[in-house]
């Protein structure tokens, strides 16, 4: 029977496929690819520490991209994943990459992944930090007549614009719960003092051994493509690159035939490949 509760939904059988979302969202933002994939996998994906209906943040709380890598690998080891193919968006492909190089990744598709800025660049952290503040306090203050607003396909569009392209095809109460988990989140200036200190990057990315997918939004507004980018290109050893054309920072909602094609696909030919090889090792064996 499917799992669903704020903090998890977990559903499906065959190969563990593990969605991470990103920083203030909650694992409902991976709605419209589960659809897709629940037919092809043993689809989890976890509401993250310290958000929205998620676990509390431990004791110990998460001061460095390291530390909250530590905090998801215990909530792994709880729902009883050891290895698992990942998809992850923002903060959550950092943490898929992060994954990867401890060798619990069997792939990684990251959707814009966090952690990519150059080390020099404050001023780029500054206007992403700035971002997510402007949002919150717009979701903040536009609380009270949130429901109204977001009943409305054209306001949701300029509502989430910074985050999608399309976000009028998020039903509006899908809206309003994403506006309204990301004033829950509890450790936003956790997150923030990693991004200043420069602990929040994704470093020896040359670790990863397993299949990686990095895809981008052409529109990414967070993230912009010619800034964040070229770090995983150029890092991750093999990495399979591609632009993902009029979509933006969050693009499940913008285009969920792509999203979960893309995942889908790329975690069942890192299967298919892995699978072959143990095959053609296993006729290799000599009684």
């Amino acid at each position: 029977m499917p799992e669903i509760s704020p903090a998890l939904y977990r559903a499906g059988h065959g190969d563990p496929l593990v969605l991470l979302h990103g920083f203030t969202a909650t694992w409902r933002c991976w709605l419209p690819v589960l659809a897709e994939l629940v037919p092809r996998f043993e689809v989890i994906a976890p509401t993250l520490h310290g958000h929205d209906g998620g676990p509390e943040p431990p004791a110990d709380r998460a001061h460095s991209l390291s530390n909250a890598t530590d905090h998801l690998e215990q909530l792994l080891d709880g729902l009883g994943i050891g290895t698992a193919h990942f998809a992850g968006n923002s903060m959550g492909g950092a943490l898929a990459l992060e994954l990867a190089k401890r060798g619990r990744a069997r792939s990684v598709v990251g959707v814009s992944p966090g952690g990519g800025w150059s080390e020099d660049r404050h001023d780029e952290v500054e206007r992403i930090i700035r971002l997510f503040k402007r949002n919150r306090a717009a979701a903040r203050a536009s609380r009270k007549h949130a429901q109204a607003m977001f009943s409305r396909p054209r306001l949701r569009r300029v509502g989430f614009r910074d985050y999608m392209t399309r976000a009028h095809l998020m039903p509006g109460v899908e809206a309003l719960r994403l506006s309204n988990s990301s004033l829950e989140c509890t450790v936003v200036d956790d997150v923030y003092a990693t991004m200043r200190d420069g602990s929040a990057r994704v470093t020896e990315l040359e670790r990863i051994s397993c299949p990686v997918l990095v895809v981008w939004g052409e529109k990414d507004r967070v993230l912009p493509l010619d800034k964040h980018a070229p770090h995983f290109r150029e890092g991750i050893p093999g990495v399979e690159f591609r632009v993902l054309p009029r979509l933006g920072h969050v693009p499940m909602w913008d285009d969920a035939a792509l999203l979960s094609a893309t995942i889908g696909d790329f975690a069942a030919a890192a299967a298919a490949s892995t699978n072959g090889h143990a095959t053609r090792a296993a006729l290799r064996t000599p009684d």
